[in-house]
């Protein structure tokens, strides 16, 4: 087999490197700007955010005083399998 030379950007028995497209300066400075100010605008309801976090602050518990312990001992037993049975 013969070697490929080094010394013009190949790669051992490789293939020749390729750079990266090149893009205008402006362009990535555009995009970079967009990128950065995409999250200024959202704007979140101040509402939902409270009753989302309040769902969320309550639900576990509620869940699990609501469960009978023969539910509560089939849903850990399926956690358990999913966790170790790999």
């Amino acid at each position: 087999m013969k070697l490929l030379r080094l010394d013009r950007g190949f790669t051992g028995y490789g293939m020749l490197k390729r750079s990266s497209k090149k893009r205008d300066v402006n362009v990535a400075a555009a995009d970079i700007v967009n990128k950065a100010t995409e999250e200024a605008h959202i704007v979140k309801n101040p509402a939902a955010v409270a009753l989302g976090r309040l769902g969320g602050l309550k639900g576990g518990k509620a869940r699990a005083a609501n469960l009978i312990s023969a539910r509560r001992v089939e849903i850990a037993k399926k956690a358990a399998r999913a966790r170790w049975g790999k």
